[in-house]
């Protein structure tokens, strides 16, 4: 074992948790657990693997989690409630497991998919988790839920947990190829509850800007009500707003990245008169916030709906922002801009320009992580703009996207 590239886990064996007394100590700070307490956790077996787990797993406030050897295919998403989901998992599972070793396997699109992560918890009082898909995988429609043993929720672990971890996986628009070990999710894990009140959100603002305007200058926007995101219809100078996913295109390797053609997946959108954008129903769509957002490193930021009850709209399907993104600022830029995953349900819906989608809700960090988000540690969209996932080549190349063969180019020749 390298001791730079991989960290010690106790193995495929169930641990042996009998002597496992120790816990967070006394006056141990509330908030999310840095990269540094990660490494701790792993070393004391609060999160064990089925083989080592990867240094370039552990983000400044994450934990990327890896798919194991197996996926199920399910006739339908369920809950386990007081049973184990294996003992449910006969109840709807559809023919037999499937192989992710070697090349992998192909997931269909809309057909749930349970598949058991490498990684297991067995969290100590006081500390929970909570998930999420990663950058990438919201990106691409998939849409990813934590599923555990006796679990009444999705994406939440609680305290004194200790059990295996399974993702519900369910490629929306896209069919794709996944294999064994690679990364569709994330795992947080919190001590307490130590979220950020508007007033204490105001106060750090005043100090280190989390939100700027749009336009030229890093000019701080107004957080007096939270931390809110519009959507950017003006378009960029080609007038494009966003991306459509397109229906019945080809296969998608996750494990490879800037492989793909952007054309092949992907055709661009343009806002209509007055910089509105109608979303179809059942459609998914990459746009682009119209403020840039800035992360520091006491402080760890999860995208919420700003209506989650209008039920017309999902606005987001990957919602962490580590320490650092889009942080610190620089003379030419502040912040970086989020990137909207959309989907319209039922009825086509019309957004308008610096229309309110969004609001970032903040935590505090229990200590300061030793690394931040961004190129350094490799993480793909700091500075971004519209950005599609790094499985394209025109994310390296920041090319632009034709449009389809019935519309003009974007760039005449």
């Amino acid at each position: 074992m390298k001791a730079e590239q991989t960290l010690r886990s106790t193995g495929r064996r169930e641990p042996d948790l009998s002597d496992l007394t120790e816990t967070l100590p006394p006056g141990f700070p509330e908030g999310v657990l840095p990269d540094g307490e990660l490494v701790n956790a792993i070393r004391r077996a609060w999160i064990t693997a089925d083989d080592e787990i990867p240094e370039a797993s552990i983000q400044p406030a994450s934990l990327d989690l890896r798919l194991g050897a197996t996926a199920h295919r399910l006739r339908s998403s369920f809950l386990p409630g007081s049973k184990t989901v294996h003992s449910r998992l006969g109840e709807h599972q559809i023919g037999p497991e499937i192989p992710l070793s070697g090349d992998g396997a192909v997931l269909e699109r809309n057909r749930p998919y349970l598949i058991r992560l490498m990684e297991r918890m067995n969290l100590p009082p006081r500390l929970s988790a909570r998930a999420n898909p990663k950058s990438s995988t919201g990106r691409l429609d998939i849409f990813t839920r934590v599923v555990v043993d006796n679990g009444t929720g999705f994406d939440e672990i609680p305290e004194n947990y200790s059990g295996p971890v399974y993702l519900e996986v369910v490629s929306r628009s896209f069919t794709v190829q996944v294999k064994e070990g690679l990364s569709l999710n994330q795992v947080r894990l919190v001590h307490g509850d130590k979220k950020v009140t508007n007033v204490e959100l105001q106060r750090k603002h005043a100090r280190s800007p989390l939100l700027y305007s749009p336009g030229i200058g890093n000019q701080p926007a107004d957080v007096f009500k939270g931390v809110f995101l519009t959507v950017d219809l003006l378009g960029d100078a080609d007038g494009r707003v966003g991306y459509r996913a397109k229906k019945n295109s080809a296969l998608l390797d996750l494990s490879r990245e800037r492989e793909y053609r952007a054309e092949d997946f992907w055709e661009p959108v343009e806002s209509i008169q007055g910089h509105r954008l109608i979303l179809e129903p059942e459609e998914f769509y990459l746009l682009v916030s119209s403020e840039r957002v800035a992360v520091n490193e006491d402080l760890a930021a999860e995208l919420a709906a700003y209506d989650p009850t209008s039920g017309e709209l999902r606005t987001h399907y990957a919602g962490f922002f580590d320490p650092g993104f889009g942080y610190p600022p620089t003379d030419e830029s502040a912040g970086s801009r989020a990137v909207l995953e959309v989907r319209a349900h039922d009825v086509p819906f019309a957004l308008e320009h610096g229309q309110r989608i969004a609001r970032l809700e903040f935590e505090t960090m229990a200590k300061p992580p030793t690394k931040l988000y961004g190129p350094g540690i490799g993480s793909s969209y700091q500075n971004q703009e519209l950005w599609l996932s790094k499985h394209f080549q025109s994310q390296r190349a920041r090319e632009p996207l034709p449009k389809p063969k019935d519309q003009m180019p974007l760039f005449p020749e």
